[in-house]
């Protein structure tokens, strides 16, 4: 009996086609030790090719204007001083937020209309936010919560 005409006791193939009668598999090679990198070896860098400068009028790139979906806080700023100022100084919350709608509605954009995940309009959320750029430049005071009031009153 040769070994083409072995079988396998393990599984009843042929040596030639059992796992159990091939070599065992080769070790895989081991990569060669790299240099480790440190931080008081730089990279070398590669210098950028330099160009020649058109000999025609220089146009420069078309800055486009975005549409804004609703009006960032800044913009509500004058208003809320403005609003303010007229009402003496403070006002409830509920008071203030009508008035501010009522001076601002011809300038909301529609996406100012629609609801924040909390289910607030979009402009009061804006106006919160400007409230606290103002509380932080120092035009308004926290004061009682739901009062909207300014630092100094006229």
């Amino acid at each position: 009996m040769t070994a083409n005409e072995a079988y396998c006791d393990f599984c009843d193939l042929p040596m030639a086609q059992c796992v159990h009668g091939q070599p065992p598999a080769p070790a895989p090679a081991s990569k060669p030790a790299s240099k480790p990198v440190t931080a008081s070896s730089p990279k070398p860098r590669k210098r950028a090719a330099v160009r020649s400068r058109p000999s025609g009028p220089v146009t420069r790139p078309v800055t486009r204007v975005v549409s804004r979906r609703w009006t960032p806080p800044e913009e509500f700023k004058p208003h809320i001083l403005a609003v303010l100022q007229e009402a003496g100084g403070e006002l409830d919350s509920d008071e203030f937020f009508l008035e501010l709608e009522i001076m601002v509605e011809d300038k909301l954009l529609p996406g100012d209309h629609e609801r924040t995940p909390e289910g607030e309009p979009r402009w009061q959320y804006a106006a919160r936010r400007a409230r606290i750029a103002l509380i932080s430049e120092g035009l308004m005071t926290k004061g009682i919560p739901g009062s909207w009031k300014l630092a100094t009153a006229p």
